[in-house]
């Protein structure tokens, strides 16, 4: 594992993609889906992404998730680990196990410790974010300096950039 900032820990084997600008993924916006049932949390993550110019959709429970990952087919996922219906460690090894859904990165967020990441890194995470670190409460910069750090990480063949 790599420690990019506090809040992120990126998992090897993935290569570094050239970013500058608005982020698209073939001359579209980058979609997001958040999987997240604090209606707080839910909303500020969502308002402060889609503000950022990321195409948003968000999902309450597991159920929901898995739903929405097959239906969208976002090009990355924020995934809390702590939901009701089914728990994050168990839509993380679905959304791998599936056909459809197992190329998308998903990126844990989680108020638990990195003392679960080797485990998250085994079962398909990318990424893991701390909650707490982002600080939500007091801004949304860091959660969009997060996930912009992660979009960087992605394989250069599935995220290509342009500037607006």
């Amino acid at each position: 594992m790599v420690i990019l900032a506090s809040a992120i820990t990126h998992f090897e084997g993935f290569t570094r993609a050239p970013m500058s600008g608005m982020i698209e993924v073939k001359d579209r916006m980058i979609r997001i889906l958040l999987v997240e049932d604090s209606k707080f949390l839910r909303l500020a993550t969502e308002r402060a992404l889609a503000r950022a110019g990321y195409e948003m959709s968000s999902a309450v429970d597991g159920d929901e998730a898995l739903l929405l990952a097959r239906q969208r087919l976002p090009d990355l996922i924020l995934l809390d680990m702590l939901l009701p219906k089914m728990s994050g460690p168990d839509v993380l090894k679905a959304l791998k196990q599936d056909p459809l859904t197992k190329l998308i990165p998903v990126v844990v967020m989680t108020g638990m410790s990195q003392k679960n990441a080797d485990r998250l890194k085994q079962d398909g995470a990318f990424a893991f974010l701390e909650k707490s670190s982002l600080e939500l409460d007091k801004g949304s910069q860091k959660l969009i300096t997060a996930v912009q750090e992660i979009l960087k990480l992605l394989p250069s063949a599935k995220a290509s950039t342009t500037t607006a």
